[in-house]
């Protein structure tokens, strides 16, 4: 199946490093991110699974759970894991899900054939608490993911899901976000009372609200 930037986020059930899950019950009530990995034992996933686990605390702090896939069995991730602790100098907490007979992958729409037949390419998904997908990048089994951009976007999607703003390019949290187009002009300092410039009529900034 193909997934889109609104649907509903697919649920199941798998095994995984910690156990077996629910991936709605899960969640509960937190922002999620499932991302998946070729296979184990393999180098590029090796420093992501490090990078995410050594991120841990920027997670939290922004209330998202985290969640790995790869197609190999529990006991190969837990023997994987042991490695990547040891090379990232880390500790894997989260989970990492089972997909031997790659249902996950198929749910979710892991595995492009003309990359490879068996193999996940780098999938990731960011879930709100609603259980809707907002983020999706892909990338090809040799590119490691840029976690420092997973963590922006995340920042971006939170603030524009509760304020009527957009952010800019190359955004930071801290920085200045666009009003959206939905609100008249006249009407941006009582809903934005840290000021506004206009730029031109459809471009309008203020601080960022929840600063």
């Amino acid at each position: 199946m193909s997934i889109r930037i609104g649907d509903v986020a697919p649920n199941f059930k798998a095994k995984t490093s910690i156990g077996e899950i629910d991936f709605y019950e899960f969640l509960g009530d937190s922002w999620g991110v499932i991302f998946s990995h070729p296979a184990d034992y393999t180098p590029v996933c090796t420093t992501e699974l490090g990078r995410t686990a050594s991120l841990k605390g920027e997670f939290e702090k922004r209330n998202v759970k985290v969640i790995a896939l790869s197609v190999d069995s529990v006991e190969s991730h837990k023997s994987w894991i042991n490695d990547i602790n040891e090379t990232q100098d880390t500790s894997v907490e989260f989970p990492i899900i089972a997909d031997e007979d790659k249902k996950v992958a198929d749910l979710y729409d892991m595995i492009h054939p003309n990359a490879s037949e068996t193999m996940t390419v780098r999938s990731l998904f960011v879930i709100s608490p609603d259980k809707k997908v907002k983020l999706m990048i892909v990338y090809p089994a040799s590119t490691g993911r840029n976690f420092t951009e997973v963590l922006r976007v995340i920042d971006s999607l939170q603030l524009t899901a509760k304020y009527s703003v957009a952010t800019p390019a190359d955004w930071k949290d801290g920085e200045d976000v666009i009003v959206m187009n939905s609100i008249k002009t006249e009407d941006i300092d009582a809903k934005f009372p840290k000021g506004h410039k206009v730029i031109k009529p459809y471009l309008r900034t203020t601080p960022q609200p929840n600063k």
